[in-house]
């Protein structure tokens, strides 16, 4: 066991749980493969969000609704949560879990192809939750910038991409080296936009946070 399975196994030692249902949701996923948040990565999550304390939540990838509901848990009560998700089975599973939830009016779920659907949008968001196609990232990312304000909070998830973010391109098979150059121009659109305050947090496979700064901050310096 490495030092970060250590770090990750004591961390996970702790957790205490987040309530019957998502706890049932999460022990489902993971047998049936469907990928969800690390341990870690959910209580850092929920923590952000109630920091943040935002009233108009934005995800990028629902999968079966276990990281909104997390969210939820943590939101303000009067907050409301904007989902999408593109692959329709995961879609039947995240609306029911909503409905458990009693959770159906402040969740909404939009079925479709993300790209098309944040063109959809009209902001500004409080908070972005990004946890779908990662060689996408880059390419939504203007269209997020555009849906954000000063002050708003920009989530990415798997940034890392299980360890291979930190490899050379030639070093990570074939097939993945067009995700993995862009996932290394998305982080470094993120540190160097005038625009974005960012930190890259070693937590679960990675998390880039961002924070959108004042209209004029950049001017400043």
């Amino acid at each position: 066991m490495t030092g970060e399975d250590r770090i990750a196994s004591y961390l996970c030692s702790l957790e205490c749980g987040h309530g019957e249902l998502c706890d049932r949701i999460a022990r489902e996923a993971r047998r049936e493969h469907v990928p969800i948040l690390r341990p870690e990565t959910a209580a850092f999550l929920k923590t952000m969000v109630s920091i943040v304390r935002p009233r108009r939540i934005l995800e990028v990838g629902t999968a079966v609704g276990y990281s909104a509901l997390l969210m939820a848990q943590a939101m303000p009560p009067d907050a409301k949560i904007t989902t999408i998700e593109n692959y329709a089975p995961r879609a039947v599973k995240a609306r029911e879990h909503f409905r458990q939830a009693c959770l159906e009016g402040r969740i909404t779920l939009m079925e479709g192809e993300a790209g098309e659907i944040l063109k959809q949008l009209s902001g500004p968001y409080d908070f972005v939750f990004m946890d779908a196609a990662k060689g996408q990232y880059l390419h939504w990312l203007p269209r997020l910038l555009e849906l954000t304000e000063s002050g708003s909070v920009i989530f990415s998830d798997n940034v890392f991409q299980d360890g291979d973010i930190f490899e050379s391109r030639f070093a990570v098979p074939r097939r993945d080296r067009t995700i993995h150059a862009r996932m290394r121009e998305y982080l470094y659109r993120l540190k160097h936009s005038p625009k974005l305050e960012t930190s890259i947090v070693p937590v679960g496979d990675g998390v880039a946070l961002s924070v959108r700064r004042m209209e004029d901050c950049h001017e400043n310096h």
